[in-house]
């Protein structure tokens, strides 16, 4: 024997999919599986589908980015207006 681990296709298609699906990083997956992150690399180029991104898929990304930002930003301020309100009706008694 080789000494080596045959890790099965199915396997490292689910690492790959860890990292280009699901967002988590080469180093993350490799600790976690026990796997070097150079085998992952390896299975990332052999077994992830090509990812062509069109303009408008880009697009919608940033703009779904933005609106989670803006979101966030809109919430802040409005508990902060309620604060505010709150205070200003209390000084007035």
């Amino acid at each position: 024997m080789s000494g080596q681990i045959r890790y099965s296709d199915e396997f490292k298609v689910d690492a790959v999919a860890q990292v280009t699906e699901r967002g988590y990083s080469v180093k993350e997956v490799a600790e976690r599986l026990g796997i070097s992150t150079k085998s992952l690399y390896t299975w990332i180029s052999k077994f992830s589908k090509p990812q062509r991104v069109t303009d408008q898929e880009a697009e919608v990304r940033r703009l779904k980015k933005e609106l989670v930002r803006v979101t966030e930003e809109r919430d802040i301020l409005k508990k902060a207006a309620a604060y505010f309100a709150k205070d200003a009706s209390l000084s007035h008694m």
